[in-house]
Parts: C-alpha cells; structure tokens; sequence
C-alpha cells in the first residue's frame, strides 16, 4: 500500500483531558507513516489549542461511565465511578491528577508539547471561524503552530479526500 497522497484530517471538538489525545496520538502516528495530517479544533476543541487553557485541560468524572474507581487507586475492578461521587468538590482535580500522573508514567508528553511535536513533524492545526467568533478569541489567543482560522468550507475543501475523524 502506498502513502502517496495519503491524508486524514481530526476534526476535535471536545476539551477535557480524555478527548485532547485521541487525535494527538493518531496523529502522530499518521505522521510517522507519511500521512498528511490535519487537525481541526471547534468549540470546546479550541481549549486544546488556547493558550491560556491547553495547560489547564481537565478530566471531569461526572457522566463519564468509562472512569473506574481502579483509575483513582480503589480496588474494585471494573466498576465504575458513581455520578455522585463524581459531583463531589474536588473530584475532577483528583481525577486530572491522577490522570497527569500515569501519563508521566508512560512518558505521554503534556498536549503543549504534543501539539509542538505534530507541528514541528508536519501537522497543519487550525481553529474553526465560526467557534472562534462566537467565543470572541483571536488568533493571538491560539498556541504557536496553529496556521489559521477558516470556516468549516475552507476546512472541507482543504481537506478534499482525507479520511476523516470525529473527536
């Protein structure tokens, strides 16, 4: 199979920790097999990319049926994280901590530096227009690497036969 004129392009549209790698590490991967990667960012995808937010990304355990109480340190196997107990004050701080540290473990770069790494390997990241105005950022608000802004056309046709990824 052959790479020539291979592309995918991530469209990310969530902000919280969980969400933010998906598309860092299939894109890093992408690229590391010659694939043209792009990466759309829109509403609350654009936090991965705001500089005074990417540092901030958090894991809320509210809702979030695929947390377990084993991910905090309790043993109790493939059980999962009660919504009240995921409401308690504190929670998603200790959740993003913990979530923090076994990326440390596993030597998961921090997602400023993974969005660095898939600029500086190729990557094309852009913020999404409309998501943009609505919020009132600019593209001053946006991390270095982050070509433009362009709307949701622009994006279609730059991406004219990618695979494409919802996240």
């Amino acid at each position: 199979m052959t790479n020539e004129n291979r592309k995918i392009a991530f469209i990310c549209s969530k902000g919280s920790l969980d969400m933010a790698y998906p598309a860092l590490v299939m894109g890093w991967a992408a690229l590391g097999n010659g694939v043209d990667v792009t990466i759309f960012f829109t509403f609350w995808g654009l936090d991965m990319i705001n500089k005074n937010r990417v540092d901030h990304l958090e894991i809320v355990p509210v809702a979030n049926s695929s947390m377990k109480l084993s991910m905090m340190g309790i043993p109790a196997g493939n059980m999962g994280i009660p919504n009240w107990m995921g409401a308690l004050p504190g929670m998603t701080a200790v959740a993003t901590h913990l979530m923090h540290g076994k990326f440390k473990e596993l030597q998961v770069p921090p997602v400023r530096e993974y969005l660095q790494m898939l600029v500086d390997g190729g990557a094309k990241l852009y913020g999404c227009k409309m998501t943009v105005d609505m919020m009132g950022l600019t593209q001053d608000d946006f991390v270095e690497g982050v070509i433009d802004i362009v709307t949701a056309s622009d994006f279609i046709d730059m991406t004219e036969g990618a695979q494409i990824i919802f996240i």
